[in-house]
């Protein structure tokens, strides 16, 4: 079995869960994630199976979307609603459309962010959670993130009792975005606490929520041996590379992983990763020699028989 299912993870699993179910469900201990999803967050979880695994990096290099909500007033320890509270700052007097909106689109194209201490980035070889359970500080160290667009969805609301605000947001990002930080730092933009109150990733590795499916719709296909439905190509991991089909001739030349001139394929030069098919199935990954100019090698071979 191999291929890409888009499971749709709910709210309560982590993403380890939803492998560790399929992988009884499928019969295969080769099943992999693209992506960790917070256990509070629902949403697109594209996960590999078999030499589907061998396209993860691929997919977790994908941009994502999200719809989810931010609430001013106070901010958390994890940076949503389910941390303490650390530090209250009460809206006495709501902002308005164009303040929030001009502050939304002060994040559009590269940004910087700090990662959560409730994350799994690392330092010294540690989990930044570890750090944090352990109520221990530590230097996170800046990191670069990429929003092509970043939206406010629903007219934002004001609660004079709580002194808070929240609005809904779409948010369409590039890999190892947090935007649980984006929350934050959308607060920081006008000069208040805040925290993402609610997520739901819509699109991952180019799957959209009307593709995925429930760990329990795959387990009822699988009984009656209907996988073929849940189970999407590999392919598709690739859909936004540059591609070549193989002649017979390449192939037998290609599938041995040789080091070869970029006039082999026909082109004169190669700035990107090129897709090669033989029969219309993924061959392998070809890119840019690091130190032969002129010349590619193999970066990913998924398939050779």
């Amino acid at each position: 079995m191999e291929g890409i299912i888009p499971v749709w993870k709910p709210r309560g699993m982590t993403s380890h869960d939803c492998v560790f179910k399929l992988r009884k469900i499928l019969k295969t201990k080769k099943v992999g994630h693209s992506g960790t999803l917070d256990p509070d967050v629902d949403g697109v979880l594209p996960i590999c199976v078999g030499k589907g695994t061998k396209v993860i990096e691929y997919i977790q290099d994908s941009n994502k979307v999200y719809m989810g909500e931010v609430t001013l007033g106070f901010s958390t320890e994890t940076e949503d609603a389910s941390g303490e509270i650390v530090e209250i700052t009460p809206i006495k007097k709501e902002f308005n459309m164009a303040e929030i909106d001009q502050a939304m689109s002060e994040f559009l194209g590269e940004i910087t962010q700090i990662p959560p201490m409730y994350s799994a980035v690392k330092v010294n070889g540690r989990r930044l959670y570890e750090y944090a359970r352990n109520g221990e500080e530590v230097e996170r160290p800046e990191r670069k993130a990429m929003i092509y667009s970043y939206l406010r969805t629903s007219t934002p609301e004001y609660n004079p009792n709580k002194q808070q605000q929240s609005w809904r947001f779409i948010v369409d990002c590039g890999k190892g975005t947090y935007v649980r930080t984006l929350a934050v730092d959308t607060g920081k933009k006008l000069n208040v606490a805040a925290h993402m109150s609610d997520l739901t990733r819509t699109k991952s590795g180019g799957f959209s929520k009307d593709e995925c499916f429930t760990i329990e719709e795959i387990a009822l296909l699988m009984d009656l041996e209907r996988q073929e439905e849940f189970l999407y190509p590999i392919e598709r991991a690739v859909e936004s590379f540059e591609k070549l089909e193989l002649t017979d001739e390449m192939y037998q030349v290609v599938k041995n992983g040789s080091v070869l001139p970029v006039d082999f394929f026909g082109k004169n030069e190669v700035n990107e990763p090129i897709a090669l098919f033989y029969q219309e199935k993924i061959v392998s990954i070809y890119d840019v020699h690091p130190s032969r100019k002129g010349m590619l090698k193999p970066t990913k071979v998924l398939r050779n028989d």
